[in-house]
């Protein structure tokens, strides 16, 4: 898995591609978020757009890392998640936990709401 990352306003996006599966990817993906909460960054949106797969692997370093994030008072937002990834999240229930937005610009709005309401 590859991350480019890039800030709008206040928001360190982070638009990450490839398989978000066990091992190299999981362990990259654990070492940006420590990364991004050690640099501050309070408003962190993970663009999974290219993402092809997540695995159980993703999955539990995905929900790990932002909830780790949110204890340091970091808002983790996800962004534009495929068919593919949207059904693993879906099947694990953890879709309707995720602030997830389809379009960039209603997600950077989102972190200066109070409002944790999501397009889902």
């Amino acid at each position: 898995m590859e991350a480019a990352f890039r800030k709008v306003d206040e928001v360190i996006i982070v638009d990450l591609s490839g398989r978000f599966v066990m091992g190299e990817a999981v362990e990259t993906f654990r070492q940006m978020i420590n990364q991004l909460v050690v640099e501050s960054q309070k408003n962190i949106l993970l663009n999974l757009s290219e993402v092809e797969w997540i695995d159980s692997s993703g999955i539990g370093e995905l929900v790990s890392s932002l909830k780790m994030a949110e204890s340091f008072g970091a808002s983790v937002k996800l962004l534009r998640i495929g068919d593919k990834v949207r059904h693993v999240l879906s099947i694990s229930r953890l879709l309707p936990l995720l602030a997830v937005y389809e379009n960039e610009e209603d997600a950077i709005q989102a972190f200066k709401t109070p409002a944790e309401e999501s397009e889902e």
